[in-house]
């Protein structure tokens, strides 16, 4: 009778073994989920974290792929982490902790470089949010045609125009797929489902160039996309846009006649919601008169001194 293959025979380790090392893996991987977070957030700088995978390549940081690291760094995205990979010549299966000494040189160049140029631009990009109804494209829109010097960002949409709106000026219209290739590419700074219905995004490379250039950049965007913003770009500034009373916000609400009763009627329950959040902005700017409004905004992003919030 011939015996059983050698690799049946091969002694398993003890079950009490499987089991810590599985509890050693899921701590290993909560510890990476951390950092890639308190990087996320801008509680860590990446300098550091590299400065740690150096120090010890077996540690937490060590272990981090550089995939997984650049993705963790606010505003790189897919695309931009394969660019920098590629520019910087290192392999996406290295780990931080297994860079050679020449690549964390490059890698560390590139982190100072980057974290510099978003350091100048910050204060030159400004959010503009509020509840529905209460003009924020139409105080936008006269910026644009009055003040060229500030570049209005357009957002992404999947809903249909309304009348008068056109294609790459007021918003690029898009179906779903394409909104989704756009997250997945990591294109967008920040993207929300609004109301329930439609989701709106801000494309990321317009505002990276014009910030590069020196330009100011005006984002009016919904609630949830300028706390995206202020997570990402904690130095961003942060405009509330009111209306003078909330019966006027009802009036203009029902009065442009672009949503059915319903949909009114859900519009005004979520803009209650969005008018209590008003104390998270930096600045708040009430809109009885789109010119005053909008030159208010406009004054408010010459302003250099640092953010007023505690």
């Amino acid at each position: 009778m011939s015996e059983p293959a050698t690799a049946s025979r091969r002694p398993q380790p003890p079950e009490v073994d499987r089991r810590a090392a599985s509890v050693a893996a899921v701590a290993a991987r909560r510890a990476r989920a951390a950092v890639k977070a308190a990087i996320a957030a801008r509680e860590i700088s990446p300098l550091v974290v590299l400065d740690r995978a150096t120090t010890d390549p077996e540690g937490v940081e060590g272990r981090l792929r550089v995939t997984e690291f650049l993705l963790s760094v606010p505003a790189i995205g897919t695309t931009k982490m394969k660019e920098a990979l590629e520019r910087l010549q290192i392999s996406p299966a290295k780990r931080l902790g297994g860079l050679g000494r020449h690549q964390r040189l490059r890698l560390r160049e590139y982190l100072i470089e980057r974290e510099n140029r978003t350091a100048r631009q910050r204060n030159r990009l400004v959010v503009l949010a509020g509840p529905t109804a209460v003009g924020k494209g139409t105080v936008s829109t006269y910026i644009r045609e009055n003040y060229p010097e500030v570049l209005l960002s357009v957002s992404a949409t999947t809903r249909a125009p309304r009348p008068g709106e056109v294609d790459g000026v007021n918003y690029y219209f898009v179906d779903d797929a394409e909104f989704d290739r756009m997250i997945a590419g990591g294109e967008l700074l920040e993207h929300a489902t609004v109301h329930n219905a439609y989701r709106y995004g801000t494309p990321r490379a317009p505002i990276e160039e014009a910030l590069a250039a020196g330009r100011s950049v005006l984002l009016e965007i919904d609630l949830q996309g300028a706390r995206q913003v202020r997570r990402a770009m904690p130095e961003a500034r942060l405009i509330f846009l009111l209306p003078p009373t909330w019966e006027e916000l009802v009036r203009r609400l029902i009065g442009r006649g672009t949503e059915d009763t319903a949909e009114q009627a859900r519009r005004l329950e979520t803009a209650k919601v969005e008018l209590a959040a008003q104390d998270e902005f930096d600045y708040r700017v009430v809109n009885h008169d789109v010119a005053e409004a909008a030159r208010e905004v406009v004054d408010l992003m010459k302003v250099r001194a640092a953010s007023p919030r505690p």
